[in-house]
């Protein structure tokens, strides 16, 4: 299904922080449970809604971006988690933190605020956290991202390979000679460091870019 790892693969499935080893292993549970998702155009057929779904978070984020600067630093990052009762530790917080910043820049941005609230979704402890954490109205958008990279997930190891992308999208584009390329197209725009293994995290960052979150920025900007 899945394939057998080379050397390099290896050694991108090999966890490299405390938080990744969590996620990975909150992944794999969710993973035993299977997914709904039969067709990768099934899960495109879906991107107008959770566009939608994630744009009526903005508004969340701007309540968190106490100084009104279009991110989120630690410190707000750390009284959110406060003021919403989630209960992780500094060192999660700061993981988390450290995790998302994908720009390196101590800031959270609107598309980094939602992959994080998404992991928030599925490393929480509480099976009612969701309630708490004021991301109630993401909890069905959430479940469909983890649906999804639970289905790209063919061998359910916790990574999405090539020969799993274009086996996910050969189920759909079944005959068509351009299936290849566009499953290595996707691929490509998950896999950020090039390693040939895809975690969750990048999978949500690519996720995101496709259903067009992060063009809010630019279209700000274009309206100022």
């Amino acid at each position: 299904m899945g394939g057998v790892l080379d050397k390099d693969e290896f050694e991108a499935s090999v966890p490299k922080t405390k938080l990744e080893s969590k996620i990975i292993e909150a992944v794999q549970k969710r993973e035993a449970q299977g997914s709904p998702m039969l067709s990768f155009n099934s899960i495109i057929l879906r991107f107008p809604k959770i566009d939608e779904s994630f744009r009526k978070c903005r508004s969340t984020f701007e309540e968190f971006d106490e100084d009104g600067n279009g991110a989120i630093d630690p410190q707000e990052l750390k009284r959110c988690f406060h003021r919403l009762e989630i209960n992780f530790t500094d060192e999660e917080i700061n993981d988390l933190f450290e995790a998302c910043d994908i720009n390196e820049d101590m800031s959270i941005k609107f598309n980094e605020f939602i992959v994080l609230l998404c992991l928030v979704f599925l490393l929480k402890k509480d099976p009612t956290a969701e309630q708490s954490t004021g991301i109630a109205n993401l909890k069905d958008t959430f479940e469909t991202l983890v649906n999804t990279f639970v289905f790209l997930d063919k061998n359910k190891d916790g990574y999405v390979s090539k020969d799993e992308m274009v086996e996910a999208i050969n189920e759909t584009t079944s005959g068509e000679r351009s299936s290849g390329r566009i499953a290595m197209k996707r691929f490509e725009e998950m896999d950020w460091d090039r390693n040939g293994m895809v975690n969750f995290k990048e999978f949500l960052f690519a996720f995101i870019h496709w259903v067009g979150i992060e063009d809010i920025d630019d279209d700000d900007d274009e309206e100022e």
